[in-house]
């Protein structure tokens, strides 16, 4: 059955009202709190369940890339953490910390190797990928 979300325009009450498509044509909804039946609607947020290949395939989409200032750490943060978001799933303590320093801008490289984060085997924590 559907949930109806109002406000009350008498007493700014929220309002959240289940009922069937039918009875939404014919309810006159009141206020739990003063009784007023002036509500004004409001539309819920919706969640779309998508499959984990449809997730995938968003995450890959060049289009998400535009507005990334790889030589800011705080777009690179929010990034992150609108990835890490995207993933569904907990992403873990690290993944949160680093996150949120390079949101608060701090540089990346110095994270890193407070974290010890480097690439395995190339000097310290460098990050250089192209060995």
């Amino acid at each position: 059955m559907p949930l109806y979300e109002y406000r009350c325009l008498a007493c700014a009450a929220p309002v959240s009202i289940r009922m069937t498509y039918a009875e939404f044509d014919k309810a006159k909804p009141k206020c739990p709190q003063c009784k007023s039946t002036k509500l004004q609607r409001h539309l819920s947020r919706v969640r779309v369940l998508r499959s984990e290949d449809s997730r995938m395939e968003q995450l890959s989409d060049p289009s998400n890339f535009n507005d990334i200032d790889e030589n800011d750490p705080k777009s690179v943060g929010r990034f992150m953490r609108r990835m890490g978001g995207e993933m569904g799933e907990d992403m873990g303590g690290e993944f949160n910390e680093m996150a949120g320093r390079l949101e608060a801008g701090e540089d990346p490289q110095s994270i890193e190797n407070e974290l010890g984060l480097g690439a395995a085997g190339d000097g310290g924590g460098t990050g250089d990928f192209d060995d």
